[in-house]
């Protein structure tokens, strides 16, 4: 293993880019999730089996890489946020739970399993990240989280009655105030990256709704197919974009050295 690739460890480093091609991996696995269990009549319980098994296989892929490898990490994450959706819907509309208690059970889970780990590990560590186990524990946690981030995002846009561009605008707050906190204050840094991740999942799935709902529901009617194609190729386009500028830092010291 290189220098690098040991300083990078599996976890894509926490950068702009790395937020910005979360929430767009949100708002592609909102529209995904929607298109498979809505659009194609899939349900939701189908739903989670599909995404449940094509998530498998990329974690499996993920974990048992010996390096970091860009594509399938975010190919990953995607993975994540669009279970994520059917899950969240499961829980609200086939078990008719509500999102609210749907909420509140994912963050149960979600401190379940950061809690596992911190006794561990001793810390919550996410970048960089070398060990498998506390890999595995990593997409434990960003599995919950999305889910929880889809049901909280929900609930402020179906149960609250804020609307999508409202609820967009309450997590985008959250986000900012995050933002402020890590760059001011001296609050865990660790504590601020999963608030941030979970709050990053409703501002992305409100967009995707905004996309995809009809116009009686506040939305823009585009439907789930042509949302996810115009979502997924936003991200391949900031995803190349990020790998471009990785490259230039890793090769710069070398050319500046000839």
């Amino acid at each position: 293993m290189t220098d690098i690739q040991q300083t990078m460890g599996k976890i894509a480093a926490i950068t702009l880019f790395f937020w910005i091609l979360k929430i767009l991996a949100t708002t592609l696995g909102e529209t995904a999730g929607d298109m498979i269990s809505m659009t194609l009549d899939l349900g939701y319980g189908v739903g989670i089996l599909i995404t449940g098994l094509f998530l498998a296989t990329l974690l499996t892929a993920q974990i048992s890489a010996k390096n970091f490898h860009p594509v399938l990490f975010w190919a990953a994450i995607i993975g994540t946020t669009t279970m994520g959706t059917e899950i969240s819907d499961f829980i609200d509309r086939t078990l008719g739970l509500g999102y609210m208690v749907g909420s509140l059970l994912l963050l149960t889970g979600l401190l379940i399993v950061l809690g596992v780990w911190y006794m561990k590990e001793r810390n919550l560590r996410v970048y960089p990240i070398y060990d498998r186990w506390a890999e595995t524990m990593f997409w434990l946690a960003v599995l919950f989280s999305n889910s929880l981030g889809t049901a909280f995002g929900d609930f402020l846009s179906d149960n609250a009655g804020l609307g999508y561009i409202q609820g967009a605008l309450v997590t985008s707050g959250v986000i900012v105030v995050v933002a402020l906190l890590h760059y001011y204050s001296r609050l865990n840094a660790t504590l601020l990256f999963w608030i941030a991740f979970i709050f990053t999942r409703p501002f992305g799935a409100t967009f995707g709704d905004l996309l995809t709902k009809p116009h009686e529901k506040g939305g823009l009617d585009l439907g789930t197919i042509p949302a996810s194609i115009v979502t997924l190729a936003l991200f391949s386009m900031v995803l190349y974009l990020s790998m471009r500028h990785e490259h230039k830092k890793v090769t710069a010291p070398t050319s500046d050295a000839q």
